[in-house]
C-alpha cells in the first residue's frame, strides 16, 4: 500500500513554544541543584539549597556527605 502523505505534508517542521524551552532550563537547574549543588555555583546560599533537598537527595540515592 502506498503512502498517501503528500511531500509538503512529511517535511513539515515542529514548532517548540519559548516557554517550553523556558521550563525545560528551570527544570535541568533545579535538577543540578538537587543533584550536584555542594557551594561551588552558589556559594553561601549553596547551604540553604542543601538543607531543602538533603532528604531528597539520599532519597534519590546521590551521595552528599
Amino acid at each position: 500500500m502506498a503512502s498517501t502523505l503528500t511531500p509538503d505534508v512529511a517535511s513539515e517542521r515542529i514548532v517548540v513554544p519559548v516557554w517550553s524551552w523556558l521550563l525545560v532550563a528551570v527544570a535541568a537547574f533545579g535538577l543540578y541543584l538537587m543533584v550536584m549543588e555542594n557551594g561551588a555555583v552558589l556559594g553561601h546560599l549553596a547551604e540553604q539549597a542543601h538543607e531543602l533537598f538533603h532528604d531528597a537527595r539520599h532519597f534519590a540515592g546521590f551521595p552528599c556527605h
